[in-house]
């Protein structure tokens, strides 16, 4: 039997100070192998910076809310997936909620009917306070007409997908968001970070939070197919 987002299209927004070209290969794949129409939304180092405050988060997600409207017209489920890598599975899971926020009330709910996070920092015991503000207002699988996909990597920080910056860096990253004692991450966010409450988890074995990270990292097309074939599309 087809699945219910069999065919729907895909909108990809990237994570914090990565361009939004970092993704067309991701978008590409997909297209491929889903027969589908993806757009990716998007964003400059500029754009991202901004995002330390309400005015960056609208107008990235004021730039979502276009395309979803946009393809929404179109699909065949008369709904969007919605694919958000590090900080902008944060970001679409406020863009779901109905409440209003810096003057906006997006309320995607209506239009996207799943939400894929890749490598995205949920839950921390040290967020920033926008993110803090996701978490607290909209905590976990929050929306229950939303079918939430949270994916996380376990970066093998001593084989060759590691980057030497990882390999450095890596477990005081997982201190300073999840605290002592985390060990497993993608070499940015640690697994129990990027596993969203309530949502459905799938956990990528030696894959990096990005290319800086690792070699093999979520939308890497030795990656893909293992997190797409989740999308049911």
């Amino acid at each position: 039997m087809a699945s219910p987002t069999a065919g729907q299209p895909v909108v990809i927004l990237g994570g914090f100070l990565i361009t939004s070209e970092a993704y067309e290969g991701m978008a590409a794949w997909i297209r491929a192998t889903q027969a589908t129409d993806v757009r990716v939304i998007p964003a400059s180092r500029l754009d991202w910076l901004l995002t330390t405050w309400t005015l960056g988060w609208t107008r990235l997600l004021d730039r979502v809310d276009a395309q979803v409207m946009d393809l929404a017209a179109a699909s065949p489920t008369g709904r969007v997936t919605l694919i958000g890598h590090s900080s902008g599975g944060v970001m679409l899971r406020l863009y779901l909620a109905t409440t209003s926020f810096g003057g906006r009330q997006y309320a995607g709910a209506s239009r996207c009917n799943r939400l894929i996070t890749l490598g995205s920092p949920h839950q921390a015991l040290r967020a920033t306070p926008l993110r803090a503000l996701v978490d607290r207002q909209y905590p976990g699988a929050y929306r229950p007409d939303v079918d939430y996909l949270s994916v996380a990597g376990t970066l093998d920080l001593q084989g060759a997908n590691a980057s030497a910056f990882s390999q450095r860096s890596a477990l005081g990253n997982y201190t300073k968001i999840a605290g002592p004692g985390v060990m497993e991450g993608d070499g940015l966010v640690p697994v129990t970070s990027a596993l969203l409450k309530g949502a459905r988890h799938l956990v990528l074995e030696d894959t990096a939070h990005g290319g800086f990270f690792g070699s093999s990292w979520y939308g890497s097309d030795d990656r893909l197919g293992q997190w797409t074939d989740q999308m049911g599309l």
